[in-house]
């Protein structure tokens, strides 16, 4: 190309550049000189820096689109209450929980102070009719689930226990005294609670065996048995627990309450994921709980199994915002991040993994959208809310992983985030349910036969 082409070509690229802008160039280099040197190089030189200037260029001049996971706009359909209330779980989710969640995660300590300022939402039971709770819907609270998660899932996992899984059990089970006591204070985050179910040695096979057991003495209810995995039992006014009737063999539950004598919760440590949620193991040696305490409509696993079925809809959504988190963290890096003098962002191989993780999360979204409409419609069935968190869990797992991988070595730091969710999205694989039991729950509904081990 001769030196005339060379300069063409330049000058061309300067089009845009306006006066202003080349004087402040010209204070910086001397374009005289600058415009001579470029005739000193060969074609491949002067290839390369009119990329690398057309580059910087491009970047400056458009505006990037926005970092938003609902790529389908199913926000539209919310109502104007509902869409107001998203946005407010949505900013004090990053305006109070976001700076502070990597440090207590790291130390696996719960943030306390975060509980005092939930109460201020009024999100707590959102579904739940009368006892002081909104009385919204389950789309609401899948929605709630989600922006949560979306930040956190170890802090969506304490809301979802108390909300769901504690409050679920006494809403569906409980007495109305039970729930007149218990209920209006829970919802106001004045009590705070758990839900014992899953042992050190039975976690699926809950069904037809809890080690768990509870006898009746005449006066009292009396417990032996040890549950695990029991989130926020370190720190709850009740956990709900559940045991095996001695005399009837039948699945009891019962409200135990905070220094219950022969309750005990020991902390669980060393855990690679969920390490903000306090989780204990808890032993129950001759823990006595008086008749008033028993939840009067829990009296087989069918009781139980209608709690899980209620709130295994929440657990799908929680999926869904762990995916979105780590998906919209991993767009935002890949956009600021510069390999080569690009944004890798700009990159074939990075765009392919956005889009495969934008794919599985817009699915998935539009799965448990319709899951709550199902919900709030009362056709709910075991099939339909397993289904979701099958197939939920397993895209979650693909979404931070490729997230990971989009962000290299920075992806196993806390400071992006995304390292964060990666851990976290184990638990949720597993909790509510494994891969495999959800599968038998669909696998039984869809051909008429149960391949349960009986």
């Amino acid at each position: 190309m001769s030196l005339f082409g060379k300069v063409k070509n330049t000058i061309n690229l300067l089009k845009g550049v306006d006066l202003d802008q080349l004087a402040k160039i010209n204070e910086k280099i001397d374009l005289s000189e600058a415009m001579k040197a470029l005739g000193t190089l060969d074609d491949q030189q002067l290839k390369g820096l009119m990329k690398m200037l057309k580059t910087k260029r491009r970047k400056g001049q458009a505006d990037l689109p926005p970092i938003d996971g609902d790529f389908y706009d199913l926000d539209l359909k919310l109502t104007k209450e509902q869409r107001e209330l998203q946005l407010k779980v949505r900013n004090f989710m990053e305006d109070e929980v976001r700076p502070l969640v990597n440090s207590h995660w790291n130390r696996a300590k719960f943030p306390f102070e975060i509980i005092e300022k939930f109460k201020k939402l009024n999100i707590t039971g959102v579904a739940y009719k009368g006892y002081g709770c909104p009385n919204m819907s389950f789309l609401m609270e899948g929605i709630i689930a989600q922006e949560i998660a979306r930040v956190d899932v170890s802090v969506s996992t304490f809301f979802g226990v108390h909300s769901g899984l504690a409050m679920g059990s006494i809403y569906l089970c409980g007495s109305e005294e039970q729930k007149q006591e218990w209920l209006p204070k829970m919802q106001k985050l004045e009590k705070v609670g758990a839900f014992g179910l899953t042992e050190p040695n039975v976690g699926s096979g809950a069904a037809g065996g809890l080690e768990t057991t509870c006898r009746f003495d005449g006066e009292n209810w009396v417990i032996n048995g040890q549950k695990k995995w029991i989130g926020n039992a370190t720190f709850a006014d009740v956990i709900i627990i559940w045991a095996r009737d001695e005399e009837s063999n039948q699945v009891k539950g019962f409200l135990v309450r905070k220094g219950n004598p022969g309750f005990k919760a020991e902390k669980m440590r060393d855990k690679m994921a969920l390490r903000i949620v306090q989780n204990a193991l808890i032993t129950l040696t001759d823990c006595k709980v008086p008749e008033s305490d028993r939840l009067q409509n829990a009296n087989s696993f069918k009781d139980t199994a209608n709690v899980l079925r209620m709130t295994r809809a929440a657990v799908a959504w929680q999926a869904v915002g762990c995916a979105r988190g780590a998906y919209e963290s991993a767009l935002k890096y890949t956009k600021k991040r510069e390999q080569f003098g690009r944004p890798i962002a700009s990159y074939q191989l990075v765009q392919n993994h956005l889009v495969e993780m934008l794919s599985n999360l817009t699915a998935m979204q539009t799965m448990v959208y319709r899951l709550s409409e199902l919900q709030d419609q009362g056709l709910l069935k075991d099939e339909h809310a397993s289904l979701a968190k099958v197939y939920c869990s397993m895209r979650m797992r693909d979404v931070v992983s490729r997230a990971r991988e989009v962000m290299g070595g920075n992806g196993i730091l806390l400071e992006y985030d995304v390292a964060r969710f990666v851990a976290d999205a184990e638990a949720i694989y597993s909790y509510e349910g494994t891969k495999e039991i959800n599968s038998l729950i669909v696998g039984r509904a869809i051909t008429g036969y149960s391949a349960f081990v009986s």
